[in-house]
């Protein structure tokens, strides 16, 4: 099955259960809810997207505390719950999934090397589950592919 055969699934199945997703976004820009989208009658599913690449965003557009980022940074768990949690408030969706991560080429360390990626999903007065991935320095088009996939995933484990 395709990504996007994936997708339509996912949405068709939401629609059949009134579930409403929103999406916030680092490292894959914006590609989660673009895929989202592409799927024709996606808007009675796909509430909205925040693409929030800086750190003032996460803060600003979703209410990520500066104290959490100051003590775990951006690419952590608990930022990725924050995102979430902080895509439910900001939206009218039942689901939310965020995606944090390095994709390098540059930009990581050796406690965050390129590939590590976190991504989490909330249900709204409900459970919230996360992942860490370590994809490895696979080039940045593939971590932010392979993060969009994991994100789907979460997704798909919320609604089937």
């Amino acid at each position: 099955m395709t990504l996007e055969q994936k997708t339509a699934a996912l949405l068709a199945q939401c629609r059949l259960q009134g579930e409403k997703i929103s999406v916030a976004e680092s490292c894959t820009g914006g590609m989660l809810a673009a895929l989202l989208t592409s799927i024709a009658g996606s808007s009675d599913v796909f509430d909205c997207g925040f693409v929030t690449y800086s750190n003032e965003a996460k803060k600003r557009m979703l209410g990520v505390p500066h104290d959490l980022i100051a003590e775990y940074g951006a690419v952590s768990r608990e930022c990725s719950l924050s995102m979430a949690h902080g895509a439910i408030l900001g939206s009218a969706a039942t689901l939310a999934v965020s995606i944090t991560g390095v994709a390098g080429p540059g930009g990581g360390t050796a406690a965050k090397p390129v590939g590590l990626v976190h991504i989490a999903c909330a249900r709204r007065n409900g459970t919230t589950q996360h992942r860490e991935m370590r994809f490895g320095d696979i080039g940045r088009s593939a971590v932010r592919l392979a993060s969009v996939e994991v994100a789907l995933e979460l997704l798909e484990a919320q609604v089937l």
